[in-house]
């Protein structure tokens, strides 16, 4: 289980908003998909999963601060 985390987009960023979640908890995913939708103060991006594998937990759900660094969710890789 790998555990992804609110990674830095920007210089000065230092937190976000979880907007939404594309994919549903025990949802299977493929390396570029889109997992979830995140809002800085200056951009609305994607963040895609780098592996292919299955969303196990979301820790950060939609509406949720967070700040660089926390959990987003734990998926299974493949």
């Amino acid at each position: 289980m790998i555990t992804i985390e609110l990674s830095r987009i920007s210089m000065n960023m230092v937190e976000a908003t979880v907007v939404s979640w594309n994919v549903s908890v025990g949802e299977h995913f493929k390396t570029g998909d889109v997992l979830c939708e995140i809002e800085t103060e200056k951009v609305t991006s994607g963040i895609t999963a780098e592996v292919d594998g299955e969303l196990i937990e979301i820790l950060a759900p939609a509406g949720a601060e967070i700040e660089v660094g926390e959990p987003l969710c734990r998926i299974r890789p493949f």
